[in-house]
Parts: C-alpha cells; sequence; structure tokens
C-alpha cells in the first residue's frame, strides 16, 4: 500500500474522519493526540463502554446477541491493557478512539454501535470523574495514615516542652505533641473537604451526547447508578463543558501541599543547627556531593517545593477555563495532563510526609534547652490579672519586668522580690511558682490548648475522626 494509502487508512481510524478528505499534518497529528496521557484512562474508559452497552441494549437498540458480542469484546480489550500486550496504533489519537478501533478489530462493523448517541465529549468528562473518583479512593488512605502519625507522635512525645513562636521569634512555651497536633487539624479539614468534593464529583455525565443530549431514550438513572454514580448530570450543555471538579481538586490538592509545605517549613528550621529540635531518618535525608558532614532535609525541602508546582497547575488551568465559549472546546484537552500530574506528585509529597515524620528523631534536651524565662512574661501579666489588675495594666507591668530583667542581666526568677514590688505591690512570694515551664503549659486546659489535658483531648477527638471517616 501506498504512503498515502496508509495516511487514509489512518484517516479512517478516526471517529471524526468522515467529514475530511485531506490528511492531517502530522505535527498538528502528535499536536492533537492525547493517547500519551489519556491512556491512564483506559480502565475508565471501558468501565464506562460497558455500562453504555448495557444502556444501549435496554433501549432496544442492540440485540441480545450484539449486547453480548460488544460485552466480550470490550472485556478482551480490557484484558489487554491489563496484560500489557494492548498495541496503541498511529492513529489512535486519544483512549476513546484506541478502544473503539480495538473493539472493532475483535468484533467486527457491530463494535461501531457502542458509539450510538455518544460523544467523546460526554465520555471523556465520565472518564475522568471515574479516574477521580477511583483516585480519591486511593489517596484518602494515605491522608488518614498521616494523621495517625501525627496522632500516634504526639500521644508518644506528651511530655515534651518546647518554644511556641509567632513570626519566628520565642514566645510562649508550648507542647511538642501540641505542636505535632496542629498540623494534624488541617489535614483533617482537608479529609471534611475531600469528602464534599467527592460527592460533587459523583454525577454521571455520560448519555449528554456532544451536547445537546441524547435521543435514543437512554435510562439515564439507571446508567449513573450502573457506573456507581448517584444521578445523572442536569443539562447536556454543562456536563460536558464541566471541569469545575478539575479545578477544585487541583485547588483541593494545592491547599494540601500548602499545609504540608508549612510542616516542612518548620520542620527544615527545627532540623538545623540552630535549633536542633529533630534530625530525621537517613531514609528521608541526603549529603552533600562536596561537604561530607551534611544530612540536608531534602524531604521537607522537596514537601515544600512540589507545593509550588502545584499551585502553579491551579492557576495554569484555571486560565484555561477563563473565558472558554459554551460547551466543549479542545482547550479542555489541558484539563487530564494537569489532573494526573496533580495526583501523582499528591500522592507522593503524602507517603514521604508520613515516613518522614514518623521516623525523625526529638531531641527533648534540646526543645527543653531552648526555653527561657522571657517566654514567662504573659504569666507574668496573668499573675496580677488573677490578683485583680486589668488585663492592660497587668501587661504593661510583665513588660517593666522584662526590661529590668534586662537591665540586671538576669533571668526572671532571680529578680530580687523587692524589685518586683516596686513594679507592683501585687508580687509577693508567691510569684516563684511561676518560674516553671510546666506550671506555665498547664494552665492553658481550655478547649484546643496546650496543657496535657487538652492534647489528650485532641488525641481523642482526631483519632475519632479517623477511625469513622468514609468518603460517603
Amino acid at each position: 500500500m501506498t504512503t498515502e494509502g496508509n495516511i487514509k487508512k489512518d484517516e479512517g481510524n478516526k471517529l471524526w474522519g468522515g467529514r475530511f478528505d485531506g490528511s492531517t499534518d502530522p505535527v498538528m497529528e502528535k499536536f492533537n493526540a492525547s493517547i500519551s496521557y489519556d491512556k491512564t484512562m483506559w480502565k475508565q474508559d471501558i468501565q464506562g463502554s460497558i455500562a453504555y452497552t448495557t444502556a444501549l441494549h435496554k433501549a432496544n437498540l442492540l440485540s441480545e446477541d450484539e449486547h453480548k458480542t460488544i460485552l466480550t469484546g470490550l472485556q478482551s480489550v480490557e484484558k489487554e491493557w491489563f496484560t500489557n500486550t494492548f498495541i496503541i496504533q498511529p492513529g489512535d489519537e486519544d483512549i476513546h478512539t484506541a478502544n473503539e478501533r480495538r473493539l472493532k478489530e475483535l468484533v467486527g462493523d457491530v463494535g461501531g454501535k457502542v458509539h450510538t448517541g455518544r460523544s467523546r465529549n460526554d465520555q471523556v468528562a465520565t472518564d475522568m470523574k471515574l479516574w477521580l473518583r477511583d483516585h480519591i479512593t486511593h489517596i484518602t488512605p494515605h491522608l488518614i495514615q498521616l494523621v495517625q502519625v501525627l496522632v500516634n507522635r504526639a500521644e508518644r512525645d506528651k511530655t515534651i516542652l518546647m518554644p511556641g513562636y509567632t513570626h519566628l521569634q520565642r514566645a510562649q512555651p508550648i507542647r511538642w505533641s501540641h505542636w505535632l497536633l496542629s498540623h494534624a487539624w488541617p489535614i483533617v479539614s482537608d479529609l471534611d473537604r475531600l469528602k464534599a468534593l467527592y460527592h460533587r464529583i459523583n454525577t454521571c455525565p455520560l448519555g449528554s451526547g456532544a451536547l445537546a443530549g441524547n435521543p435514543f431514550n437512554i435510562d439515564r438513572v439507571a446508567l449513573a447508578h450502573h457506573l456507581g454514580f448517584r444521578e445523572p448530570t442536569n443539562n447536556s450543555l454543562h456536563a460536558v463543558s464541566d471541569r469545575d471538579f478539575v479545578v477544585e481538586y487541583i485547588f483541593w490538592s494545592s491547599l494540601v501541599s500548602i499545609h504540608l509545605s508549612r510542616l516542612a517549613e518548620d520542620l527544615t528550621l527545627f532540623s538545623s543547627r540552630e535549633f536542633g529540635f529533630v534530625q530525621l531518618s537517613d531514609a528521608y535525608a541526603t549529603g552533600s556531593s562536596l561537604m561530607p558532614q551534611k544530612k540536608n532535609p531534602d524531604s521537607f525541602e522537596l514537601i515544600r517545593g512540589k507545593a509550588g508546582t502545584l499551585t502553579g497547575n491551579l492557576c495554569g488551568f484555571l486560565m484555561v477555563m477563563k473565558g472558554l465559549p459554551s460547551t466543549y472546546n479542545k482547550d479542555l484537552q489541558e484539563d487530564k495532563v494537569k489532573m494526573f500530574e496533580t495526583a501523582s506528585t499528591l500522592t507522593g509529597i503524602l507517603q514521604v510526609a508520613a515516613g518522614a515524620m514518623d521516623t525523625l528523631k526529638v531531641d527533648e534536651n534540646a526543645c527543653l534547652k531552648a526555653l527561657s524565662e522571657e517566654m514567662l512574661a504573659t504569666d507574668v501579666a496573668y499573675y496580677l490579672v488573677k490578683k485583680g489588675m486589668p488585663f492592660r495594666t497587668a501587661h504593661g507591668k510583665a513588660g517593666e519586668v522584662t526590661r529590668l530583667s534586662e537591665q540586671l542581666g538576669c533571668p526572671f526568677s532571680k529578680i530580687p522580690l523587692e524589685q518586683l514590688t516596686k513594679i507592683s505591690s501585687l508580687f509577693t512570694e508567691d510569684v516563684s511558682t511561676i518560674w516553671n515551664f510546666e506550671h506555665s503549659v498547664e494552665q492553658y486546659k481550655a478547649q484546643g490548648g496546650t496543657a496535657l489535658t487538652s492534647v489528650n483531648s485532641q488525641i481523642t477527638d482526631a483519632t475519632a475522626f479517623i477511625t469513622n471517616f468514609t468518603l460517603q
């Protein structure tokens, strides 16, 4: 066969080829094709075709024999993908074309009936929702595992005290476990958001056609339920162009990555010699090609960096969506690239974060050594408040105590009582009880505080949440 004949044959394989007489420019062919990445959805594409074939049969558009023949063929195609024996051909511009082309090779022209009333527009939207739904089911245990690691560490390390920071300046004493849980609760919120996202994803576009709907009396409710969706979409124009679920997923992933980036930033600082609070396991650190002594927190730095990549995916795809005219436009082919990359990156981030957190070592002495008595200045104010002084006045008096400590060159506990009484007569011998870091953290017993009872309550609540969490 001539080269022209080969081109004509490839053009004939296209689902849209009947309208065109000339061949596609090879550069345009490659530019237009999405099979290199949308083949990831082979399972979902066949799943949708099986359900749609059954819907066609129920609508009396396929005989019993045709129905069985097509289902058998689709199962054979599925097996080829599963066993990695499916061969992509030059004319397979996307996963839909590839699967239908192979189906017709296996069962003959009857395979072409599977596309009756269906468009790649509603097909790809369905495939993507099925794929994303499967991905969410897969990624949820990783989120739960990360919360579990943080909770387990909080339970194990409840006695460790450390500085709490604002503006990266030492502020007040807190429990290390309280700090750990401060990074667990955002992931709990992320799980809540994911559940709501899963609900919104779980509507079925199949049966919307190219844009106007389906003319063949397809039972879309039964079709949706066959595929595990809660209901069909309500408007065919909206169904084929809707990518809000992709935007929302990438936004959600970006937010998760930002939460983990902040965790990574803290631990990158805490692992430095200047802090010395934690040491990463060798499994989650690397060295320097020049400086043998280095142990770099690359796991946390990569998490921090990849948060920027995911946020970039979000901004990039939002710009694709901005100002598109109604229904399907080929611009939307960018959706899968961003969705797949985001899903893969986030899965890696979660696994590395859980492993690094589970294996790092905490230096309790270094954390304790970092505490200094000027961090008890707020406790001085609270001491005076408990004796009846208005807080704003007490705040000023505590500031005077801080200044006096600096002038005398001694910690709070070494300031003579007679010097304190010059600042306020409310200072008495019992002021010595507040020069204690354990005493300081234990006064914060209100819900959400750093006292041991509150930390225990947080552990109980977080454990109950992840134990009972479901997407449905």
